[in-house]
């Protein structure tokens, strides 16, 4: 999987289409855990700031994983 598209360069679409293909569900549940890290909740709910240019893709990463 290629890097997230940096919020300064890229568009809202592109951030877009990045959220759609990195959390595509893979019908695996088991091995997979895309579900279990977005603690069940939809990625572009997750990752609305992000898709909106308004935080960068590690922040709300590194909050999803704080206890």
């Amino acid at each position: 999987m290629p890097q997230a598209p940096d919020i300064d360069n890229s568009t809202r679409a592109e951030r877009q289409a990045y959220i759609d293909e990195a959390f595509a569900c893979l019908g695996d549940c088991d091995l997979c855990g895309k579900c279990k890290m977005l603690h069940g909740r939809d990625a572009d709910e997750v990752y609305a700031d992000y898709i909106d240019g308004k935080r960068g893709f590690l922040d709300i990463t590194m909050q999803l994983r704080r206890p």
